[in-house]
């Protein structure tokens, strides 16, 4: 019986990758616990598994004194010289307990206490291989869905798919292989949670890695990746050998390494970004396939006001802004389209504004902040909203109002020549 119970827990460790030292721990804690309670715990004891024989020892413990109270815990000098003879008071003497008879209480006791410590050990084995693994892709079976999302089997854990990280488009029955991000590993009661992400960026930067020789060894990297997930995502690109181009590298041969990467996400637009440290070079690239006329960069507040012609107008911005949102997204500046025929309305408009801001020694950033954009907007402003302006008096209210007229009649005399003509 002792040796089946030593090749029991050497089964157990080689079948279920347990420590061996771990499921011996178990062991003694477990007869420790069945012996505590089948005594109340008011035994001193020692539990010994003996490796050797496969033998489970269990020592009782007593202190040696003149008088005796408590005979669980204490013994008579007398008593103890007659098993050895040296012992003096204060000593501790042990004796070996018989562990046959514990009853069946305490044997189902300790069988508990053995299944607990060895699924809170597996537990654990399983929390470290897989922490160690965040940030891998990975791939399992999907088993079921329920409210926290997709349950996927991996094995010998289940992982969660949640309808936060999943990709709108995609849809599962039970038995489809699915493959993730291991985007997150929590400890919980009832074991380690593996959180699988299929929307986040850096899966489809894993998915690149795999696919692309030169990313995963360093002569490309990818600078930024942001994703509208299962529609549309742009990738930004550079490379350390000025003989490898990032584009070519990562579509491949007749599209093979980028088209992987698309029937992963179910057809998901993947534009391929070159970046450049000069932000309209990288704004340019960022908003292809548009053509871009001129851009104005406003460093202070980050943004980018981008000409295009008009027919590119949609081109640029993108099905629902889809475009320009992850442009934006990408470079970190707020991008701003206009067409060409906007930005000419504009471009008059600001012109009339400066006109009138140097009659009143106000510039034209105080008259767009309170919200006036064109000759026309003041014209028809009350006074109160005139005083809203930044730096605006009643006196030079007058002032505005009369540079207003001029320049209005003066646009009129314009239109009658023109209609003339």
């Amino acid at each position: 019986m002792s040796m089946e119970l030593k090749k029991s827990i050497d089964l157990i460790s080689k079948e279920r990758r347990i420590d061996r030292d771990i499921l011996v721990d178990t062991l003694e804690e477990a007869v420790r616990t069945a012996v505590n309670k089948k005594f109340d715990n008011q035994l001193d004891i020692e539990v010994n598994f003996n490796d050797e024989t496969g033998d489970i020892d269990v020592h009782q413990f007593k202190v040696v004194l003149e008088e005796v109270e408590d005979p669980n815990t204490e013994i008579s000098l007398e008593e103890a010289q007659s098993i050895d003879p040296e012992v003096q008071v204060e000593d501790e003497l042990g004796f070996k307990l018989e562990i046959e008879n514990l009853g069946r209480i305490a044997a189902q006791s300790a069988k508990q206490v053995i299944i607990q410590r060895m699924r809170d050990a597996e537990q654990e084995i399983i929390y470290e291989e897989f922490i160690e693994r965040k940030g891998e892709t990975i791939s399992g079976t999907i088993q079921r869905r329920d409210r926290s999302g997709w349950i996927i089997n991996l094995g010998r854990t289940e992982a969660v798919l949640p309808k936060s990280e999943q990709v709108p488009k995609e849809h599962y029955r039970r038995g489809d292989r699915a493959q993730g991000y291991i985007l997150d590993v929590k400890k919980e009661s009832r074991g380690p949670q593996i959180v699988l992400s299929r929307s986040h960026p850096d899966f489809m930067a894993a998915l690149f890695k795999i696919e692309v020789p030169e990313i995963s060894d360093g002569t490309i990297k990818i600078i930024g990746i942001v994703r509208d997930p299962g529609f549309r995502a742009k990738i930004s690109l550079l490379s350390n050998d000025r003989d490898v181009d990032p584009v070519g590298a990562c579509v491949g041969v007749r599209g093979s390494r980028i088209n992987k990467v698309v029937q992963e996400f179910k057809g998901e637009k993947i534009d391929i970004v070159l970046w450049s440290p000069d932000i309209t070079t990288y704004a340019v690239n960022a908003l292809s396939p548009a053509r871009i006329h001129s851009i104005t960069v406003d460093e202070d507040e980050k943004k980018l006001e981008v000409i295009v012609p008009d027919d590119q107008y949609h081109l640029a911005v993108g099905r629902k802004g889809q475009n320009v949102k992850l442009a934006s997204k990408l470079l970190g500046w707020d991008i701003d389209i206009i067409t060409d025929s906007r930005y000419g309305e504009l471009y008059a408009d600001r012109q009339e504004l400066e006109q009138l801001g140097s009659v009143v020694n106000i510039g034209i950033e105080n008259f767009l902040a309170a919200g006036f954009q064109s000759l026309e907007s003041l014209q028809n402003a009350s006074e109160e909203e005139l005083l809203a302006i930044q730096n605006m008096d009643p006196d030079k209210i007058v002032d505005l109002r009369s540079a207003m007229n001029l320049l209005g009649n003066s646009e009129s005399e314009d239109k009658t020549e023109e209609d003339a003509e």
